[in-house]
């Protein structure tokens, strides 16, 4: 307890009031859960580990920068962030990014180091940028995705993740381009080394075979990883295979940030899909944590804390992170509630940084392909590929475009393009229910919608009023419907538009609106508006629509409108 003064005079005795320190700066601290969170956090650092020194090599950059970034970014996105139970760290995802980043920077490069410190101020960049996301609080519009774009590029990001590590499953150096790892598949089948092709079928055997309460008590990743590993330095020579080597223990070095004139387009490019791809990650791996844990995560705070897990993640040079659905996952079901379960489980890797490096030297690239393959396969989507075509055609069609897209171009184009072709084919859906609910009636009979003594006002009238009516929200699809209706049917004397059930009304809806009572007065036919209210009276109102209507052509009852309508064609009931 903190102790502030109240106030005193001379001769008093001081006052104080105990205040309790702002437990609430980290989302969902409390400690009535340490027993939990603890085993929660050793195992989510138990299956991170061996999936670490996988992403750290599968980028390009070496095992260490996977752990660097497991610690890093689990550390501060867990003390910082909206989700309390989330675990952070190297995700596929950000580590195919992060292997195209890296591989496209280093190019051409003189001097490696240079090509290295952009990679690293990229990942700086896309923290940044995932912190504006953040205090601009667009963490709720991030997760607005239809689910056929965010499969296919999952599944196209598992595709990414499992051609690449086919090299190193049989024994040779692996291409971060797709394309080029394709072409080279029959030379490396053709060319395999028994030895890793052996402990890489082993490691397969074992993440995909391993039984499911053998898995609770020890992860089949670091199983097949420990095993793997004591099988080829007992059984095979040192050199027979590609091992991991020597990596460096201790405390790393800072990279500050670096800029080249030449290189800010790319590199403000790969920043802004690392901090698009990492919130979506992210944020999915919240609604996943939500639901397992009957809670409620603070999207805008989860951007902003990991967006400092990877600012600083880059200035140490660790992978950039995002949520962990996996690692999550295990945490909550071994008993992790709180940050302090991320929190721990960042720390035991500190401890492994500081100590283990010797012990992850031997271990042969094979068998961290073989983690990389399960993990790929893991995240493409084979529930929804199964029936996709079933559901939706299109929705199909979509998703194989996004998955192509993601695979063969990039993250960033293929959601992008796949978020534009769901919008429009959700406008066209719409529009097409909006002109559904278009009524053009110049008879009574029939329209159940109008009551009895409507419809005989109408029939009465013999088609010389036309009734227009409208419904639901009337966006810019619904515009070119309301223009080529209205051609429909030219022996009009009198049009009644009523707008009663239309709930909101978009800009190029309205436009069309006033050119059709434009156009209907200028052939001196008397126009009617009946039922506007609300977000469309306002709208009309704000056009000067309603200002050229006498007060009496404007009626909120679609029965009064009528009668004098049919006064005006000159018919008498």
């Amino acid at each position: 307890m903190l102790q502030i003064p109240l106030g005193f005079r001379k001769g008093q005795r001081l006052r104080t009031k105990p205040v309790k320190l702002p437990v609430n700066l980290i989302n969902g601290l409390h400690f009535r859960n340490l027993r939990g969170d603890f085993f929660g956090g050793l195992t989510a650092a138990i299956v991170a580990l061996p999936l670490a020194l996988a992403f750290g090599v599968a980028s390009g950059i070496g095992p260490i920068a996977g752990l660097y970034g497991a610690a890093c970014v689990g550390f501060f996105a867990a003390l910082l962030g909206g989700t309390p139970s989330q675990i952070s760290g190297p995700t596929g995802p950000m580590t195919v990014v992060m292997a195209a980043t890296f591989a496209s920077l280093t190019q051409g490069q003189n001097d490696p180091q240079a090509g290295l410190a952009l990679a690293f101020t990229v990942v700086m960049l896309g923290g940044v940028f995932q912190i504006l996301m953040g205090i601009l609080q667009f963490g709720k519009y991030i997760t607005l995705m239809p689910y056929t774009v965010i499969s296919g590029f999952m599944s196209g990001v598992g595709v990414i993740i499992v051609i690449p590590q086919i090299a190193p499953l049989f024994g040779h150096p692996s291409t971060a381009n797709i394309i080029d790892s394709l072409a080279a598949l029959p030379g490396v089948i053709r060319n395999a080394n028994p030895i890793a092709e052996l402990l890489g079928v082993l490691t397969l055997f074992i993440v995909f075979a391993a039984p499911r309460r053998l898995n609770r008590i020890l992860p089949a990743p670091l199983l097949a990883l420990v095993a793997c590993t004591l099988l080829s330095v007992l059984v095979f020579p040192e050199d027979s295979i590609p091992r991991i080597g020597t990596i460096p223990s201790g405390l790393p070095e800072l990279h500050l940030p670096y800029l080249t004139f030449n290189n800010l387009k790319n590199i403000l490019g790969y920043g802004l899909m690392l901090a698009v791809l990492g919130s979506i990650d992210s944020l999915l791996t919240s609604l996943v944590a939500d639901n397992i844990t009957r809670t409620q995560h603070d999207s805008d705070r989860e951007l902003i804390g990991q967006g400092i897990g990877n600012l600083l993640s880059g200035l140490i040079g660790g992978l950039p992170g995002a949520g962990a659905t996996m690692r999550t996952v295990i945490n909550v079901q071994s008993g992790g509630r709180t940050p302090i379960s991320g929190i721990i489980h960042a720390l035991i890797l500190v401890v492994i940084v500081l100590k283990a490096g010797p012990l992850t030297a031997p271990i042969p690239h094979a068998v961290l392909a073989g983690i990389l393959i399960k993990v790929g396969i893991d995240i493409i989507d084979w529930d929804f590929l199964k029936r996709a075509h079933r559901l939706s055609p299109r929705g199909a069609g979509l998703m194989y475009l996004v998955m192509g897209l993601t695979v063969f171009v990039d993250l960033i184009t293929a959601v992008a393009v796949g978020v534009f072709l769901a919008n429009l084919l959700t406008i066209k859906n719409h529009t097409d229910l909006q002109i559904k609910e278009m009524k053009l009636v110049t008879e009574g009979d029939h329209e159940t919608w109008l009551s009895p003594e409507e419809q005989h006002l109408l029939n009465a009238a013999h088609g010389k009023i036309l009734l227009f009516r409208c419904s639901g929200p009337m966006s810019f699809g619904a515009a070119k419907a309301i223009s080529r209706r209205l051609l429909i049917v030219k022996g009009y004397r009198v049009l009644l538009l009523d707008l009663s059930n239309v709930s909101r009304l978009g800009i190029t809806a309205l436009l069309a609106i006033e050119t059709m009572l434009q156009d209907a007065q200028e052939k001196q036919r008397h126009v009617f508006l009946v039922g506007a209210q609300g977000q469309v009276q306002r709208r009309l109102q704000t056009s000067e629509v309603l200002r050229k209507f006498p007060v009496t052509h404007q009626s909120a009852d679609r029965l009064e409108a009528l009668q004098q309508g049919l006064g005006l064609c000159g018919v008498s009931l």
